[in-house]
C-alpha cells in the first residue's frame, strides 16, 4: 500500500547515520521487524527497516539510515527527505514489507544481532518485547566499526539495567584505549558466548554476506534451527 508521508525531522545519530521520522497521512498497521519502501520513482523503491515499534510509535514512523557518501542508494534516500521536509511536499512509501517479524507466540528466547544500521530492525524487536513484557531471556549483540558507531549504547544499556532478563552486548572492530566491551566480529563473539543456540529464536540484520555466514555457522555449529532464523535477507539468498 502506498501512503503519503510529511517528513516530520531528520536528526543525526552518528556520522553519516541519520533518524528520520516520517508522519504517514494515514495509520501503516506494521509488525515489528517490518521494512517500508521508500517511492523515489516508478521503479525505484528502496527498502529500510522500520525502527519504531507498532505498539508505541504514536502514528509516526522512524528509519535509522546510514548514508555515507559512498552510498549513493541511501544518500539520495536523505537529500529526497531533507527536500521534502524544507519544502514541506510528502514522500511516498510502500508498507509495510518483510516476513522477518518478531514470532510473539514463540516461548523461545530471542538472539537479536544487527550490524551497523541494522539496528534499526532490531530495535523495532526489542522496544516491542519491551512494551509487551515478554518474559523470554532476550540477548541482543551489536556490531559496529567503532564506538561512535554504536549510537544506542547508552540507551541499550539503561534497557537492560531495567529488564533483567534483556541482555546488551555491543562489539567493535576497531577499539578505542577506553573500550571494556568485545572487539572484533559479531557473529565470532556469539560464537564464542553461546555452545548451543537450539533453543533460541534468532532474528539478524546486516549485510547479506552477515546473514548468510550466521546461518551457516549457527547451523553448523551452534545447533540452530534454520526455521527459527529470522531476517529479510533469507527471501534473497
Amino acid at each position: 500500500m502506498t501512503i503519503n508521508c510529511k517528513v516530520k525531522s531528520i536528526q543525526p545519530l552518528a556520522s553519516n547515520t541519520f533518524q528520520i521520522l516520517l508522519h504517514p497521512e494515514q495509520p501503516v498497521a506494521f509488525k515489528a521487524g517490518q521494512y517500508l519502501m521508500v517511492v523515489m520513482g516508478e521503479k525505484d523503491k528502496r527498502p529500510f527497516s522500520i525502527a519504531s515499534s507498532p505498539c508505541r510509535h504514536e502514528g509516526e514512523l522512524e528509519l535509522h539510515i546510514g548514508a555515507a557518501e559512498h552510498n549513493a542508494y541511501a544518500l539520495e534516500v536523505v537529500q529526497a527527505m531533507r527536500q521534502a521536509l524544507e519544502q514541506g511536499s510528502n514522500i511516498i512509501i510502500d508498507a509495510p514489507h518483510g516476513d522477518a517479524w518478531v514470532q510473539e507466540d514463540s516461548e523461545r528466547s530471542l538472539l537479536l544481532i544487527a550490524g551497523g544500521t541494522g539496528f534499526s530492525y532490531v530495535r523495532s524487536i526489542l522496544d516491542h518485547c519491551v512494551a509487551q513484557q515478554m518474559p523470554h531471556a532476550i540477548y541482543l549483540y551489536w556490531g559496529g566499526r567503532d564506538e561512535d558507531q554504536l549510537y544506542a549504547k547508552e540507551e541499550l544499556e539503561a534497557i537492560s539495567a531495567q529488564n533483567e532478563n534483556i541482555h546488551f552486548i555491543p562489539v567493535v572492530e576497531n577499539a578505542s584505549e577506553r573500550w571494556t566491551g568485545k572487539v572484533g566480529n559479531v557473529l565470532q563473539a556469539i560464537d564464542q558466548d553461546f555452545d548451543s543456540l537450539a533453543d533460541f529464536d534468532i532474528y539478524i540484520a546486516g549485510r547479506f554476506e552477515m546473514a548468510g555466514a550466521a546461518r551457516e555457522l549457527f547451523t553448523q555449529k551452534k545447533q540452530a534451527s534454520r526455521e527459527r532464523m529470522f531476517a529479510d535477507a533469507y527471501a534473497f539468498i
